[in-house]
């Protein structure tokens, strides 16, 4: 099969910081199905991975990266019980294991969704990751009570992002939640209240942009930006008991003692914990991709594909990355097979 891959972390613009070779097509055992790819979106884990994983050494092998996939599934292991040869799925894939940037992948059942019969290739692609993440920002981390908290406020930091747009959907839609967003240009403005945001503020001077909006504090706080960036604007404005929620990491050490006299819970989300660590409970993403399948099916919840490549190759993979390290990037990216 043909597939994309690196030997050497380089920068988007050598020429072979991708490279294409050809390579078996692996064979199902277990729970694996094996899936041949019509589609896959790429995200900012995939250019901080191109970036960081093969610095200053040069790999025998390739490495395959790509986090987002939506296909139709070719063969099953033998314990598989979800699938069956001939059912378009999408998902999110896993860190540890070999990418979607080829043209058949491997991947474990239990983080594999039935693909939304509604919305065509490019459209499911885009969604996987970017849903799982919000879904699982709300529903596992902050534990949303959608009778219990209706109409309570959210912040979303950089809501124009991926996972920011299906976030203002879900928290809107499916929570019942009083979203602000943060944006600061025309167009990105735009595409949050596109998305359902009731409130669009400007992130450089966020205390003040939520005030003038009318809310001192708020409910909850998503930050899918830079928590260090924005911490202490964070910590100004989540309620006493609040809850924030942050995927982005941090290079220095956060203050979290801030948050003490408030009662402020605080927890970081990873979309693949789940299967990093095969955790009990691994097969909640299957079943949480298929409610976002349901969401979608039923026009609650709409993509957030904003560019589309045609064509599996090394130059639209390369600009993919590109468009996503500018930083200004509306939407998802997707390439098309």
């Amino acid at each position: 099969m043909k597939a994309i891959g690196f030997k050497t972390s380089l920068p988007i613009i050598e020429n072979e910081s991708f490279i294409e070779f050809e390579t078996a097509v692996p064979q199902p055992s277990g729970r694996d199905i094996l899936v041949k790819i019509n589609a896959i979106s790429v995200n900012p884990v995939d250019y901080k991975v191109r970036q960081n994983s093969a610095k200053d050494t040069v790999l025998e092998t390739p490495k395959i990266i790509g986090w987002d996939a939506t296909g139709i599934v070719e063969a099953v292991g033998e314990a598989v019980t979800f699938f069956k040869p001939g059912d378009a799925v999408y998902y999110a894939g896993d860190l540890t294991r070999s990418g979607s940037n080829a043209e058949y992948q491997l991947i474990d059942e239990r983080i594999v969704g039935l693909k939304p019969s509604t919305l065509s290739n490019a459209e499911a692609a885009a969604m996987p990751l970017t849903a799982l993440t919000a879904w699982e920002s709300l529903y596992d981390r902050i534990r949303i009570n959608e009778q219990k908290d209706k109409g309570k406020s959210i912040l979303i930091i950089g809501g124009a992002g991926g996972v920011g747009s299906i976030a203002i959907q879900i928290a809107k839609k499916v929570s019942g939640l009083k979203v602000i967003t943060t944006a600061s240009r025309t167009e990105t403005k735009e595409w949050c209240k596109t998305m359902g945001a009731d409130v669009v503020v400007n992130h450089n001077n966020l205390v003040e942009e939520v005030r003038v909006a009318g809310f001192k504090e708020v409910d909850f706080i998503l930050d899918f930006v830079d928590l260090n960036s924005y911490w202490d604007a964070i910590v100004e404005l989540i309620k006493p008991q609040g809850h924030i929620v942050s995927i982005t990491g941090s290079a220095a050490p956060i203050a979290l003692n801030k948050l003490k006299n408030k009662s402020v819970t605080f927890s970081w989300e990873l979309m693949y914990t789940r299967s990093m660590y095969q955790t009990d409970d691994m097969d909640e993403q299957h079943h949480i991709l298929n409610k976002l399948t349901e969401l979608f099916d039923n026009g609650t919840l709409k993509t957030t594909l904003n560019t589309t490549l045609k064509e599996f190759t090394v130059n639209n993979l390369k600009e993919a990355h590109r468009l996503l390290e500018s930083g200004k990037t509306i939407g998802k990216v997707v390439i098309e097979y």
